[in-house]
């Protein structure tokens, strides 16, 4: 089965001045729907996250990107943290790190935040 991969629009809109859009470095909705449809990522909001959750938490990934002393300061009870700019640029160069620290699980949505 082909991994899915998913963005919560609130913590990317968080995360936007990072990603250096729109105006004074902050990225409006359009910028970020733009990198979802460049980089095959489905936008989805807390509710649907949450629902995802309800019906089988085993069945989703939260992946934690921000830098490890955000992480260490507080997450979403049983995610994991992987540090990485929510970049096209960041994708490309950890790709293989990446992979390789979400494992040979591909039946599991994985929720970036």
């Amino acid at each position: 089965m082909k991994r899915f991969w998913w963005f919560i629009i609130t913590f990317m809109l968080a995360m936007s001045g990072a990603m250096g859009l729109g105006a004074a470095g902050a990225a409006t909705m359009a910028d970020v729907q733009k990198e979802a449809e460049r980089g095959g990522y489905k936008l989805i909001a807390t509710d649907e996250l949450w629902g995802m959750i309800s019906r089988d938490p085993a069945a989703v990934l939260l992946v934690d990107t921000r830098q490890e002393w955000e992480y260490a300061a507080g997450h979403i009870a049983g995610a994991v943290n992987f540090p990485m700019e929510p970049t096209w640029l960041s994708r490309l160069t950890r790709r293989g790190e990446l992979e390789q620290f979400l494992g040979p699980d591909k039946a599991k949505h994985i929720v970036f935040y």
